[in-house]
């Protein structure tokens, strides 16, 4: 039998643990702990929720990885056409890891009623476009669908529709400016609406209207099998930066890939310090828990003074001694850590089931209501770190036992 683990069992289930001196600092240290896991779980949770949550809209819209003609083209609108006769389309087989991947074009365009107009980027799109995303977004009518022969039914967000006084079924013209100089008179074109979408996200919702492509092809007097560029989703986001020069090798000379990050690196940039701010936060969690679990633990060693002059006395050695207090500890840590997973994990649920808490101001979070992600290995990992951590910030007090002698200790009261 592992002897210091039965000494402090029976320090732990004694009555006179409940009734101690030490009871109401162990009690403070417990719910320091539990604290800390619970502002732990759901600075993880919103944190990552937050960012996948906008990587899932705007890779909706744009794809993981693009690939296009090499051109000075900085703009968002399709100038150089690239042919859909290239070895990765319509299936992407030579590289693993990529889920689909889809012709596209843009045209920007003005749409103008009778009382208005609006500037948009009307996205041409396919047959072959991948619209699951978007059904999440979808709020009135229904997707269009280019499957069959060209068609005016248009997609557009309900930011453009409120500003435009449009709904589903109503219709709506829009100029587009030709590329040649023989003739300036733009491009007509009569579209209706089949479906409104709201991402939350309006720097792309005010942009883009979805349209068949072979509207952009007619107007730019290109041929069948020309598009604007590619957009290719993977199966991962944390592999875009290898797919992406995978990708790159494997296209021809005149062909260029760019990822996500690279088109919207600001937004990039600013998600990813949400991974600073959770590291500080658990850091600054677990040094108060860990401070808290030290002055419990000193407590309790001066509370049991004369029981380590008696056990030094019985021949027991100082590591075996400390043992005893790191076992009460992980017991006092343990208990922390289950009350803190059940109140942290329970709100992490609520949040995700019933979208209780909301932003004050979602247009600067590209989202309505607080997003929660949290995984099994995270929530082990979290457990585990601070369990061990704090047993280590615990070796260094407990140390404080090997200059309490027999005698004195016995002696103590």
């Amino acid at each position: 039998m592992n002897l210091e683990y039965f000494i402090a069992k029976r320090l732990i289930t004694g009555k006179e643990h409940k009734i101690s001196i030490s009871a109401p600092i162990i009690k403070i240290a417990i719910a320091a702990i539990s604290i800390g896991v619970i502002m732990m779980l759901i600075a993880i949770a919103t944190g990552v929720g937050l960012k996948y949550k906008i990587r899932e809209k705007v890779t909706a819209f744009n794809g993981h990885v693009q690939i296009s003609n090499y051109d000075n083209n900085r703009s968002e609108v399709s100038v150089v056409p690239v042919s859909t006769n290239q070895e990765f389309y319509p299936k992407f087989n030579d590289i693993k890891g990529i889920l689909h991947i889809q012709a596209v074009a843009t045209k920007g365009g003005i749409i103008r009623t009778e009382d208005t107009f609006e500037g948009v980027i009307a996205k041409g799109v396919g047959k072959d476009y991948y619209w699951t995303p978007m059904e999440e977004y979808l709020v009135e009518g229904k997707l269009p669908d280019y499957d069959g022969v060209l068609n005016s039914d248009v997609l557009i967000s309900s930011i453009t529709a409120n500003r435009l006084k449009l709904g589903v079924g109503d219709s709506f013209f829009t100029f587009f400016l030709r590329d040649d100089d023989t003739n300036k008179i733009p491009n007509q074109r009569k579209f209706n609406i089949v479906g409104i979408y709201d991402s939350g996200f309006e720097e792309i919702d005010s942009k883009y209207i979805f349209i068949d492509i072979r509207h952009i092809q007619q107007m730019n007097k290109w041929e069948d099998d020309e598009v604007g560029n590619f957009e290719v989703f993977l199966q991962s986001f944390e592999d875009i930066d290898l797919k992406s020069a995978e990708i790159y090798n494997k296209t021809i000379s005149n062909l260029n890939t760019t990822t996500l990050k690279d088109k919207y690196y600001k937004i990039f940039e600013w998600i990813g310090l949400f991974d600073f701010n959770i590291a500080l936060i658990i850091g600054i969690m677990v040094i108060v828990g860990g401070i808290n679990m030290i002055t419990a633990l000193l407590v309790l060693i001066l509370e049991r003074t004369p029981m380590i002059g008696i056990l030094k006395a019985l021949g027991s050695t100082n590591w075996s001694i400390r043992k005893v207090f790191l076992y009460n500890a992980a017991y006092l840590i343990g208990i922390g850590l289950f009350w803190g997973n059940l109140i942290g994990l329970g709100f992490i649920f609520l949040q995700d089931r019933f979208k209780l808490f909301k932003f004050p101001n979602p247009e600067e979070y590209y989202i309505e209501y607080i997003p929660v992600h949290i995984n099994l290995f995270t929530i082990l990992s979290l457990n585990i770190g601070v369990l061990f951590l704090c047993l280590l910030m615990l070796l260094i007090p407990s140390y404080i036992i090997t200059k309490i002698t027999p005698v004195k200790a016995i002696r103590f009261e």
